[in-house]
């Protein structure tokens, strides 16, 4: 018996088996010491906790590890004054050991969880000042229990006044197992709520099953304990300042004027509101996202995915951490440009401008590298200095915009006017540049606001932070750009000459705005101007009341920007690593310190940076990164309104303020977006993203985000599957839909791969496996053979469903698995099975179960289709389960040793069961895989050699050689189907088609015609057509003398007994073959024994051979007479398939 970390029982039970007697701390009256006393003790390494009423709890393995606990509280008449529910029962700890009374049984004790639930109303909690082991239930008989329990802080709970273990709602029962905050507990499971008492536990309290050690319970404080000194940032210091930051770019001090110039006020405001309006749609559904659940770090790459899944969240998060990375090579490349510029200025190049712009690069590179990798908190603190300096700047240039001066109106600034305000309303697009033009200059402003989201990681509160954070930024900046674009073309002119002389004179015929106020710039029309919001960058310096300030905003603005994507790039990084979408890259997901910081993504974000500040060609990267950045976009928005589509009850966002078609449009809008600022760069982000997802698709990577992929598909499923059960089956649609009984289908191969052959992608295949089991396995054990048989299924690209039954024999399983595995008319219709080898050596019983099986499928309208290989199908005793498990992962029950040949027992006999080729793996109650696995390879005998080889006969490709179809009997076209199923596969491309019938030597061409007509009317190819004429020959002597010597050990022998005794026989053994029965069927017997004789001869060398399957009629022909007639029919033979169809068609040559 063993108990969960947090069950309240631990403590005491640590108590009994470490201490002896201990006083209590504290004195109480008679009555509470008598409704609590302690006698810790040893009882054989049984613990037995005895109630006040006499019930016993033990610590045995054929107990549930929560035992009984009468209810007395509440009870008429209990003990114990005042208005509260009576005294509580009392433990005893006792050294006798007698079985618990069957009347206890049932009922078991309540847990409670003292952190998060709390008290309930009539309870207490009485810390104490001295730590102690015990643990003090009294009462104080006013009605409240008190709790002293400083050694587990967990305690007995009452739900709802009972005594139960059943839990009250906890979120820890909600936690994932590395739930970054709180503790995981597990909920009382379903086993030992609903489980008889006696029934031998299986489930230890944890999510997977194990208790941790003492050390690892050590190491996950220690854990615990070192996170909680991680930096963790709101949601104005992590998110609002972080998007204003990436947001506000030099784009707003050294463009925007040249903007206003060229599209006018009127159109500036429109492309800001375009792009906000994208930026905004993005930033709803990044919110909605966000806040549909707990959300970890990875920015952009987290969000989608965990929504559309790995393909798309990998591909994207690989990109998106190149982009920021070299985005901070643009940003550093910006600063140091302007740098430079100002050394220009007064000779104070070091070299040259190239050459000092990589060695200002190079030096603001490394010193944002040493900043970030200082830690967030430092980051934190650089970023807040520059806020203060850029929203010095900006409003350094507001305050300007009141401030005229004479001076400064030559070059174009006067202040506001309306005449200038009307004037540059209207656009005047010059040098070829059009609207889209500038709106592709601008939109990179409005980018940045994934910044706040990149680092949800290290937020306190990511839900409530990135939708508050992103949307109030884009809000404040959105209006800031609409403010300077309205101020820059309500005080500056588009062109001024910057001379003095430049006044009105009569002479001239001035109307410009620049000529009401004394000024005449018409000059600048032919071209060579200087100033004005068309001509001068530097406009905004101009209008400013300090113009260095603005250059700090410029170098705020890039620094900052820089500064966030050198943070973003390995943070995003770090999470795509983790997951291990891409194997190889694993190296860089390791983190370090309190806050786990992704030291090797910085190292890596910092060469690529340089690289491209000392190479790259940053003109044409520029556009790609921001086609990066809105290929984010676009896919957030789709993953808002897939995951609306996909219409998943786990699809429950707190923030309420989206609309999926609202999402669709954002995305629209992005790809839109992206072609119109470059379109080959759109084409090229395009490919490299369709790339990316063609590779993690084809990798396929072993993970389970529950994305809205999945749940589109399981509603298309459903959708399909319903809409097929109105429409009637037509011939023309006929699926060989497929019930393979291969037990454990790594032991045979050979028949999953063949069926698989001729059902994939045509038709529906499921393996049954039928376990008849002494002790039913627990639902763990079960769910976890299911996962390593799927796992094996799509490990070797097999495209079946597996589908385990519990049953008291075989037929009773196939039963079962006939009427029940399917949904709607994606249901089996053809049973196949392995032939019986062996069958003669085994128990009758066996054979009986095995031939009533196949009477049971043609009861339920099903076809019924057998393959034997001379060899045998069952590899399990050589094998093992080797292709299932992983290193390690074992399946329970299995052992090693150490050193030298290491073998798991994992079934009940190590011996080949003479029926196991036929049926699923008969396992017994220790088992829970059917076969012996080896760890060792031992040299094999000749027999299992060829086994073994024989079982890989299907997967390989089969050559030139031909499919010999004995279509015998009209079973419905089954038997001819499926061999045209199997030349369509590549692996059976290269093999003909020979049809075989039987006929009379008078009407063999006849027949022939007659056939070719039909086949061609199928439309099936075929090679040759062979009457057989002497099918009806006399077999040779000597094989009807080996028949019967085959049927010998199995007859009744009526005739040599009494009528009495024979009838009591037939009725024990029915499966025994009477006189009368062989006499009445020896002409069918012969001809089995005449058709092996033409299958040598015609057959011998053929692939496969497909052949109708003799039909017995049931209650009338025994099963070992039946037997005897499939094993004449097939025996020494090349892999033949009999099969019967259900004598419908399956063929039709009507359009």
């Amino acid at each position: 018996m063993s108990f969960s970390p947090y069950h309240p029982l631990t403590s005491i039970i640590k108590h009994i088996l470490f201490t002896h007697t201990h006083a209590h701390a504290h004195a109480h009256t008679q009555r509470e010491r008598e409704s609590f006393t302690h006698t810790p003790i040893r009882a054989s390494g049984r613990i037995i906790i005895q109630t006040s009423t006499g019930e016993d709890v033990r610590d045995g393995s054929a107990q549930s590890r929560f035992q009984v606990d009468v209810v007395t509280e509440g009870s008429p008449g209990g003990p114990g004054p005042g208005p509260g529910p009576g005294p509580v029962p009392s433990l005893s700890y006792t050294t006798d050991d007698p079985r618990p009374p069957e009347e206890s049984r049932g009922r078991v004790r309540s847990v409670g969880f003292l952190d998060d639930i709390g008290l309930p109303p009539d309870v207490t909690h009485e810390p104490d000042t001295a730590r102690s082991d015990t643990v003090s239930l009294h009462s104080t008989g006013t009605g409240h229990t008190h709790v002293s329990d400083t050694h587990s802080n967990t305690y007995y709970m009452r739900t709802f006044g009972h005594n139960t273990i059943d839990a009250v709602p906890n979120i820890d029962f909600y936690r994932q197992t590395a739930a970054p905050f709180g503790e995981k507990l597990t909920r009382p499971s379903l086993s030992e709520l609903h489980d008889e008492l006696d029934k031998e536990p299986f489930e230890e309290g944890l999510a997977n099953g194990e208790e941790p050690s003492a050390a690892e319970e050590a190491a996950a404080l220690a854990a615990k304990e070192a996170a909680g000194g991680a930096v963790k940032f709101g949601w104005i210091k992590g998110v609002l300042v972080r998007c204003m930051l990436n947001i506000w770019g030099v784009m707003l001090f050294i463009r925007m004027s040249w903007i206003v110039g060229q599209a006018g006020i009127g159109l500036t405001i429109g492309i800001i509101l375009m792009a906000t309006v994208v930026t905004t749609i993005t930033g709803l559904s990044t919110s909605a996202i966000a806040t549909n659940g707990f959300v970890r770090g990875g920015g952009a790459y987290y969000l989608i995915s965990r929504s559309l899944g790995p393909e798309f969240g990998g591909s994207i998060g690989l990109i998106f951490a190149f982009a920021n990375a070299v985005a901070v090579a643009m940003y550093v490349v910006g600063f140091a440009e302007t740098v430079v510029e100002m050394l220009n200025d007064v000779d104070a190049l070091m070299i040259d401008k190239l050459n000092d712009i990589r060695i200002v690069g190079t030096l603001t590179v490394i010193l944002l590298l040493g900043i970030s990798v200082a830690g967030m908190e430092w980051e934190a603190k650089a970023q807040i200095v520059l806020l203060v300096i850029l929203l010095g700047a900006i409003a350094n240039y507001f305050v300007g915009a009141f401030m005229t001066s004479e001076a400064k109106e030559p070059k174009g600034f006067f202040g506001y006017h309306t005449a200038i305000l009307v004037e540059n309303f209207g656009p005047d697009f010059r040098d070829e540049e059009t609207f889209f033009s500038v709106f592709a200059i601008f939109f990179p402003a409005a980018t940045g606001i994934l910044a706040g989201a990149n680092i949800s990681g290290d937020l306190t509160d990511p839900q409530s932070a990135i939708p508050k954070g992103t949307l109030l930024a884009i809000l404040i900046t959105g209006i800031t750009y609409v403010a300077v674009a309205v101020s820059a073309g309500s005080c500056l002119v588009r062109d001024a000459t910057g001379d003095h002389n430049d006044t009105v004179s009569d002479t001239v015929n001035c109307t410009d705005a620049a000529c009401t106020l004394g000024y005449d710039f018409s000059i600048c029309k032919e071209g060579g101007c200087q100033y004005g919001l068309m001509n001068d960058f530097q406009a905004m310096s101009l209008v400013s009341a300090f113009g260095p300030l603005i250059t700090a905003g410029i170098f705020s603005a890039t620094l900052s920007s820089a500064l966030a994507s050198l943070v973003s790039a390995p943070k995003v990084f770090q999470a795509l690593c983790k997951d291990n979408i891409y194997p190889g890259l694993g190296v860089f997901a390791k983190g370090y310190g309190k806050n786990n910081e992704p030291l090797r993504g910085y190292m890596l974000t910092f060469c690529i940076g340089l690289a491209f500040i000392l190479i790259a060609e940053l003109n044409i990267i520029a556009p790609i990164i921001s086609n990066f950045f809105l290929a984010s976009y676009a896919l957030i928005n789709f993953s808002v309104f897939h995951s609306s589509l996909a219409s998943s009850p786990g699809w429950r966002p707190s923030f309420k303020y989206y609309n999926m078609w609202v999402s669709l449009v954002g995305a629209i809008l992005c790809c839109v977006v992206m072609f119109v600022i470059n379109w080959w760069a759109a084409l090229v982000t395009l490919l490299i993203v369709l790339a990316l997802y063609i590779y993690v698709s084809y990798k396929k990577p072993d993970v389970n985000w529950g994305s809205s992929t999945q749940a589109l598909i399981y509603n298309q499923a459903l959708t399909h599957c319903l809409n097929l059960t109105g429409v009637e089956d037509h011939i023309k649609n006929f699926r060989p839909q497929c019930l393979v009984l291969a037990g454990y289908p790594s032991s045979r191969p050979a028949l999953v791969q063949l069926v698989h052959s001729f059902t994939k992608n045509v038709s529906l295949m499921v393996c049954g496996h039928i376990r008849t089991v002494s002790r039913r396995p627990n639902f763990k054990e079960l769910s976890q053979d299911h996962a390593r048989c799927q796992r094996w299924l799509n490990k070797k690209r097999i495209k079946a469903f597996y589908a385990p039954v519990f049953a008291e024999n075989i037929r009773h399983g196939a039963q079962l698995l006939l009427q029940a595995v399917g949904l709607g008319r994606l249901k089996p219709n053809t049973l196949v099975m392995g032939f019986k080898n062996n069958w003669s050596k085994g128990n009758m019983r066996d054979v009986e179960i095995y031939i009533n099986t196949i009477h049971d499928a043609f009861d339920l309208q099903f076809g019924v289709v057998i393959l034997r290989l001379e060899e045998g199908l069952d590899i399990s005793h050589i094998q093992g389960q080797d292709e299932l498990l992983t290193s390690n992962e074992k399946p329970p029950g299995s052992q090693g040793t150490s050193g030298g040949n290491k073998e798991a027992q994992l079934s009940g006999s190590q011996t080949k069961d003479s029926d196991s080729d036929s049926c699923p793996s008969k396992t017994t109650s220790s088992q829970s895989s059917p076969l012996i696995l080896r760890e060792m390879k031992s040299p094999l005998n000749p027999n299992d050699q060829r086994l073994l080889e024989n079982s890989l006969l299907f997967k390989k490709k089969q050559g030139k050689g031909t499919i010999d179809v004995w279509w015998l009997f009209d079973d419905g076209g089954l038997t001819l189907l499926i061999p045209y199923l199997l030349t369509n596969r590549s692996k059976w491309g290269d093999c003909r088609i020979r049809v075989f019938i039987g006929g009379k030597i008078n009407r063999i061409d006849h027949d022939r015609r007659a056939m070719a007509t039909l086949l061609s009317r199928f439309r099936i190819d075929f090679s040759d057509i062979n009457v057989l004429g002497d099918i009806n020959t006399k077999p040779k002597k000597h094989n009807k003398v080996c028949f019967k010597k085959l049927i010998e050990p199995f007859r009744l022998k009526e005739d040599d007994m009494e009528q009495e005794a024979a009838e009591r026989i037939k009725a024990l053994e029915s499966w025994r073959i009477t006189d009368n029965e062989l006499e009445l069927y020896k002409a069918k017997s012969n001809r089995q024994i005449r058709l092996n004789e033409l299958l040598k001869e015609h057959s011998s060398s053929a692939k496969l051979i497909v052949m109708s399957m003799p039909l017995a009629r049931k209650g009338t022909v025994s099963s070992a007479l039946y037997m005897c007639w499939l094993e004449t029919l097939s025996k020494d033979l090349p892999p033949l398939l009999l099969v019967r169809g259900n004598h419908q068609s399956v063929l039709t040559f009507y359009s």
